[in-house]
């Protein structure tokens, strides 16, 4: 299996010393402390706003789940004790753990529940599909309550079990009621660690210590299931600065982990006999381009053909990463190693067929209109992309107009409908986790409503996604997922190009890693 890393390291940079500094350092030192360099500084805290993977992992330390998945993505119970299914399928009864309280000392009631399955339905999309099938969601008594359908739904426990952006994470009430279009100001879940707000320097540093009265699941810790049980004192997120002084202040000891090191420096960590690197995400993570469909000519399906055709996967992965190991070729636009993984329609695993893609736009009726491309400049796996869709599109006789632009400036351009002159695009490319496309209704970039960045509007595909939300029967799902597929391979919504994979390094004393999309850090040892 070949895949590859990323380097989205973001924030003020800042020294290692720096960061410690303070009169809360000493103490810190007492206690038994990671410290990790992540991929991005934490600047948002509220867990339903965006869909960024730093934010995601924050609400993991502090929220827990009421489902979860294990290594296979397997759905398991997690602040759920048992449930039922009535025999017609409509009606689910769900028995909450006893025992769970949030960090202000409050039960974890039913209500808690209810209110933050509702916000949370209002900001995902698999969320939004979920509650349009729901009928009722009412609480029984303050430890159970129940949802009832109004026709069978085949992906409730998959929905609630989703383990990666956004996150189906448990706000108390009086939290989860803050509107989705506002961000949170209090910072109080159920989860294995507490929040640290008086450390915590947005883009910097983020400090979390552990929770004392949280109980864990008794069976072992299982990918995101099983037993989160905290082993350390104290974790600080730390950006510390550009990559070779990340990698300096791992070498050096001033950090235990480094989460996501840079393709160019692995050579120099690997060197260091104290310095592990596990991949601790064996699905990876997968790039994309996504074209627009409101805008001319990509409002043509053949215009986007000829793209399709003009593209060749192993050219993007090779300008990202460069070194085999760390990616792979993968057509699927639900992963590679999932369940409804098929390579069907993807005609970008082989070589460019540039005569064909040629005739496409001829016959389109192309004109020579140009196509904006956006290029985040500071993302370091998403910047190589660009570049190589610019000379695909050059090579079959496109104009093209690269603009470069910072990460931040690309995700509010990229709302915008209108004309490529006014703050407009044709292209873009960005990446997501594997666990974020396994399904044809977990994968945003799927939708057929007009609804998601991109716009496309397709009936036919979202006829399929509807009947595949309420098929129950696994193989049946199959077929309907490979349709779905075929189906944007005919129209393209997007082009998949690739996946990689980006395991940490860590000193050797530091073990008990989870497998699994995010990072998190229950049990973890430091020895």
């Amino acid at each position: 299996m070949r895949f590859r890393y990323l380097n989205m390291f973001m924030g003020l940079a800042i020294g290692a010393s720096a960061v410690l500094a303070g009169p809360l350092a000493a103490e810190a030192q007492e206690k038994k402390t990671l410290r990790a360099a992540m991929h991005a500084g934490l600047r948002i805290l509220d867990p339903f706003i965006g869909t960024t993977y730093i934010v995601r992992d924050h609400g993991y330390m502090i929220y827990d789940t009421l489902f979860s998945v294990d290594e296979k993505l397997n759905v398991k119970p997690q602040m759920v004790d048992s449930y039922e299914v009535s025999t017609d399928q409509l009606t689910y009864t769900f028995k909450l753990r006893d025992g769970l309280k949030f960090h202000d000392g409050a039960p974890v009631t039913t209500d808690d529940v209810i209110a933050s399955l509702e916000r949370w339905s209002k900001v995902d999309g698999m969320g939004g599909k979920l509650f349009g099938f729901i009928k009722e969601l009412k609480a029984v008594n303050a430890t159970t309550f129940q949802m009832i359908l109004k026709e069978p739904y085949g992906l409730v426990l998959t929905s609630l079990g989703k383990p990666s952006a956004i996150v189906p994470f448990i706000l108390p009430k009086r939290i989860a009621l803050t509107p989705p279009t506002q961000q949170l100001t209090e910072y109080v879940g159920s989860g294995p660690f507490r929040f640290v707000t008086e450390e915590y320097r947005p883009g910097v540093k983020a400090v979390y210590e552990k929770n004392l009265d949280y109980r864990p699941r008794r069976e072992p810790a299982n990918g995101m299931s099983g037993g989160k049980v905290v082993k350390l004192d104290r974790v600080e997120w730390l950006i510390i600065g550009d990559a070779q002084t990340t990698a300096n202040a791992l070498i050096k000891g001033e950090v235990d982990m480094w989460e996501r090191p840079s393709y160019d420096l692995l050579p120099q960590v690997k060197k260091d006999k104290n310095i592990v690197i596990t991949n601790r995400n064996p699905l990876g993570e997968g790039s994309l381009m996504r074209l627009n469909w409101l805008q001319p000519p990509l409002d043509n399906v053949k215009v986007r053909q000829a793209i399709l055709h003009a593209v060749y996967q192993e050219d993007y992965l090779a300008a990202q990463v460069g070194d085999p190991e760390y990616y792979r070729l993968c057509g699927s636009m639900y992963g590679c190693g999932t369940p409804l993984e098929s390579d069907v329609g993807a005609v970008q695993l082989k070589k460019p067929d540039i005569a064909k893609a040629k005739k496409l736009l001829a016959e389109s009726g192309y004109k020579g209109e140009t196509i904006t491309i956006m290029q985040p400049m500071d993302v370091g796996i998403i910047t190589p992309l660009a570049p190589v869709t610019v000379q695909a599109l050059r090579a079959i006789g496109m104009k093209v107009d690269l603009q470069a632009m910072d990460w931040s400036t690309m995700m509010l351009r990229r709302a915008n409908k209108g004309p490529a002159d006014q703050g407009g695009w044709h292209i873009f490319h960005t990446a997501q986790a594997v666990p974020d496309q396994m399904n044809p209704v977990a994968n945003n970039y799927l939708r057929g409503d007009g609804a998601f960045f991109g716009w496309p509007n397709d009936p036919e595909i979202e006829k399929l996604r509807d009947a595949f939300s309420r098929e129950v029967d696994p193989v049946k799902q199959k077929e309907l997922a490979v349709a779905v597929q075929k189906r944007a391979y005919e129209t393209v919504p997007y082009i998949p190009l690739g996946l990689y994979i980006q395991p940490p390094a860590h000193h050797k004393n530091i073990t008990g890693f989870v497998i699994g999309p995010a990072t998190v850090f229950w049990n973890v040892e430091k020895n």
